[in-house]
């Protein structure tokens, strides 16, 4: 009776390794494209808000895409999700005739996103690290 107990555990054990180990592949590269025949309004200029917690970074606003068309969605300071990562905002890109969008996303640099002076330290091409008071100052 101890051996059939084995039999059963012992599969069901290597199954829950293998899906758990492939879960991580799996969601990492799952991502929802959104591309448009159009191009989205130029970055409108707003007020940055004064950081409310030390060590909170600017996540920049920008346009996102719907039935009824773009809409804007506002910056907002966040807590990075752990130390030393830091954010790389998304982007509207051309390619093939559409516009697609490119997700932002935290990592060790600031990466690509797309050349966009979104102002607040992010002026196009990686991150500015000058402030004043508790404000990024653009580039």
């Amino acid at each position: 009776m101890l051996h059939l107990k084995m039999n059963i555990k012992l599969p069901t054990i290597a199954l829950a390794a293998i899906l758990f180990a492939g879960l991580p592949l799996a969601s990492s590269s799952a991502q929802i494209g959104i591309s448009v025949g159009f191009a989205p309004p130029a970055i409108p200029f707003y007020v940055q808000p004064y950081c409310p917690v030390q060590g909170y970074l600017w996540t920049p606003g920008y346009w996102s895409y719907a039935d009824f068309g773009y809409y804007w969605v506002p910056g907002v300071w966040v807590a990075p999700p752990r130390v030393g990562v830091l954010w790389t905002p998304g982007y509207w890109g051309y390619n093939g005739g559409q516009y697609a969008f490119n997700q932002g996303y935290w990592g060790p640099t600031v990466g690509f996103y797309g050349g966009i002076n979104y102002g607040f330290g992010y002026g196009g091409a990686g991150l500015s690290r000058r402030r004043m008071g508790r404000r990024f100052v653009p580039l």
